[in-house]
């Protein structure tokens, strides 16, 4: 809607074109503020009357809080018509969200664009901690600077840019720059003394710029301002500048060192960062200094990467000087690294994901049909989660692979083809490729183009794969199929072989990522089967992942096998048990570079006890949570639960079939306790009819993700409340018989 917000400073809120939107009183920044630091959950009336006035609230304030509400949508859409609702501030149960995308609040750009430069190569990454740095206005919330309520995000995200400006060094460090490092350390150590990360960078920085003996002269002055701020803390408290006892940090520990801002174990004392900047100050030959492309030795660069980042610099360097621009060449070679970068982490899958549509749009702008097609066929990047995390990119991917197949023609080159059409089966997942409206779960099955399309380019590219003999080919070929074999529910059995012979193809022809990939794909797939056998299967399949993950530098590989061990942790000890394991892969994998995998999934989390345990549902535990994609599945159940039976009889009519993904036996199991609570009979049909195939099955397992138990008692229970309903089998009215009643 064009309007950003500001965190990192004042409570501040800018239009598109930068002006500066009035926000009226402080009470209404200060609610802003609240509304802000809740990123996007409900905050309930009466929790921001407690937190604005801090004590005893006046007589009228909850009054006045919806005064200073309605103060804030006019000012934040002030084009908005007469009685319709806002869009941005909204009203949400008990109290206000403000929907914000990421993109448009300072303090969270300010946190993406860190987790970019924490994952770039030195001369980068400069640039993005320049970027992220630039966001700052002032210290956070500067108006409100003794709240109760904002002082935990205060204080973390202040230990974010104390930790950013320490990683700038770092990185300069690592590019030869210690010069310019030196300013910006003095400054930072003078103002934050007991920050030891920033002494040992200022003292290497020092020695790098042939200042040794002022770099001795530095550790001894740190030396004695830590201690000074290690004498200063009270127990258990924090340090100045943010610093943590025992050298805790929010981004983690850094390689070879102590963590930004500690101090040593416990706080007690300087840790080993300070000591081993001097050993290396000591070590090195006299005149030494000045060195480049080695970091500082305990931040994120380490020595033997210093060297490949110095032959990486000089062969890009090359490079840009030898390959003319705009040439094929410069295409492949971008095509190429985009596909190595997906498989770095989540920075670089983002990265992959932002640039791969630019360089296909590209190709396609050249007017070579096969030079498109070889660039838009080399992003053979293992898949594994059947929701896309861009449904809009992915679509458009899809339908210009099929477009470039179709101008190859039939005379085109077999591999080329098989390619394309992989890309096209990968891309289609789940419903990327719709071009209608989704049919009605309340409706019959019908024939959907879009989906048999998809399902014939992976069958097309899969046969010719076979016959030209092509394991690579094959492979990507095969990931297609997985990616289109959710036709039906209950495809466990076929899944566990789909990756059964990916996993041999990657041993036989050492193809290690989609070795990877056909283990991860067994894991679910032995996850969703369920028996004893298959679990102890599983429980092999997530060792030898992690082991190979380590070998060959796979990290989103562990997002996977974290989230089944706590699923399996529920299966073996139950949902208590559990609970603080999910809590744990939720904060972990929130970042992982793949939305479509984590956004809803702290909704689906929760619903783990509700289906599985049949625990009575409580709406308010799932106002603060996202439901994300999975919003119109669940919200019939939440509605139901609510107490509002005609609200949900009409979500029940009109909400789409679940898509055909990893979550389809899961999410239809929800809508048949939604519609046996309320009666609702084509749905509770439908789904009976949809998840028998499934019987045999744990519902949702398959996903790696969560379990709402055996799809069987799922099915017993459909049943009853079927033979116990006498009523039109077609309108959604129940008959007189007993209606089975969760509320």
């Amino acid at each position: 809607m064009g309007v950003e917000f500001g965190l990192l400073g004042p409570v501040a809120a800018w239009q598109a074109d930068g002006s500066s939107l009035p926000l009226g009183a402080p009470r209404h920044r200060e609610v802003l503020g609240r509304l802000l630091v809740a990123r996007g959950r409900v905050v309930p009336v009466g929790v921001l009357v407690a937190d604005l006035w801090e004590g005893e609230s006046p007589v009228g304030a909850v009054g006045a809080v919806r005064t200073f509400v309605a103060a804030l949508r006019r000012s934040l859409e002030p084009d908005r018509p007469a009685r319709q609702p806002s869009r941005l501030l909204i009203t949400d149960g008990p109290g206000y969200a403000l929907r914000a995308g990421r993109e448009m609040v300072d303090a969270w750009q300010f946190e993406d664009t860190a987790a970019r430069a924490a994952a770039a190569p030195p001369h980068t990454a400069v640039a993005l901690w320049d970027e992220a740095l630039a966001y700052w206005r002032g210290p956070v919330l500067a108006d409100f600077p003794d709240t109760a309520w904002a002082g935990a995000e205060q204080a973390r995200l202040e230990t974010l840019r104390l930790d950013a400006v320490e990683r700038r060094a770092d990185a300069l460090l690592a590019t030869g720059a210690a010069r310019d490092a030196v300013a910006d350390l003095r400054a930072h150590v003078a103002a934050h003394p007991g920050r030891e990360d920033g002494w040992a960078l200022l003292a290497t920085a020092l020695d790098r710029a042939g200042r040794r003996g002022e770099a001795l002269d530095t550790v001894s002055r740190a030396r004695a301002a830590l201690a000074g701020a290690s004498a200063g803390r009270s127990p258990g408290g924090t340090g100045p500048g943010g610093a943590r006892p025992g050298g805790s940090s929010p981004t983690g520990s850094r390689p070879g060192g102590v963590s930004p801002g500690g101090a040593g174990p416990g706080g007690a004392r300087p840790g080993g960062a300070l000591a081993r900047a001097e050993a290396r100050i000591l070590a090195a030959p006299a005149g030494s200094g000045s060195g480049s492309g080695s970091g500082s030795g305990f931040g994120s660069v380490n020595e033997p990467a210093g060297a490949t980042d110095g032959v990486w610099n000089r062969a890009a360097a090359s490079w840009d000087r030898s390959v003319p621009a705009r040439s094929r060449a410069r295409l492949h070679a971008t095509a190429g690294l985009l596909r190595d970068l997906a498989v770095t982490g989540p920075g670089g899958l983002e990265e992959a994901h932002r640039h791969r549509r630019d360089l296909v749009a590209a190709a396609e702008t050249t007017g070579d049909t096969e030079l498109a097609a070889r660039i838009i066929g080399s992003y053979d990047v293992p898949a594994v989660w059947t929701r896309a995390d861009d449904p809009e990119g992915a679509g458009e991917l899809s339908r210009t692979a099929a477009r470039t197949a179709a101008r190859l023609g039939p005379g085109g080159p077999d591999a080329l083809r098989a390619r394309l059409l992989s890309v096209v089966a990968v891309e289609s997942r789940g419903d990327a490729a719709a071009d209608a409206p989704l049919p009605r779960a309340a409706d019959a099955r019908s024939t959907e183009p879009w989906r048999r399309r998809a399902e014939r380019a992976a069958e097309e590219a899969v046969r010719i794969a076979r016959r030209l003999g092509d394991p690579a080919l094959l492979a990507f070929a095969l990931n297609g199929s997985f990616m289109q074999s959710f036709a039906d529910c209950g495809s466990a059995a076929h899944r566990d072989s789909l990756g059964t012979e990916l996993t041999r193809l990657g041993i036989d022809h050492q193809l290690p990522g989609h070795e990877v990939l056909g283990r991860i794909i067994r894991l679910q797939a032995l996850a969703g089967l369920g028996g004893p056998g298959d679990l102890a299967e599983a429980d092999a399949e997530a060792g030898e992942i992690d082991r190979l993950a380590h070998r060959n530098e796979r990290p989103l590989a562990g997002v996977f096998t974290a989230w089944y061990r706590a699923l399996r942790t529920c299966e073996t000890d139950g949902w208590q048990a559990a609970r603080p394991q999910y809590a744990r892969v939720l904060a972990v994998t929130a970042d992982c570079g793949m939305p479509g995998l984590t956004q809803g999934a702290a909704a689906l989390v929760a619903l783990v006890p509700v289906m599985r345990d049949d625990v009575p549902l409580d709406p308010d535990e799932f106002a603060h949570l996202d439901a994300g994609p999975y919003r119109p599945w669940l919200d019939p159940l939440l509605l139901a639960a609510s107490g509002a039976t005609e609200q949900a009889r009409q979500a029940l009519t009109v909400v789409p079939r679940p898509p055909h993904d990893l979550l389809q036996e899961a999410l239809w199991c929800v809508l048949a306790r939604a519609a046996g609570t309320v009666g609702h009979l084509p749905v509770l049909r439908r789904a009976r009819e949809e998840l028998l195939p499934a019987r045999t099955e744990s519902a949702g397992a398959g996903s790696g993700l969560v379990s709402f138990g055996r799809v069987t008692r799922h099915l017993e229970e459909v049943d009853a409340i079927l033979a116990s309903s006498a009523g039109p089998a077609d309108d959604g009215v129940p008959g007189r018989g007993r209606v089975h009643d969760r509320r």
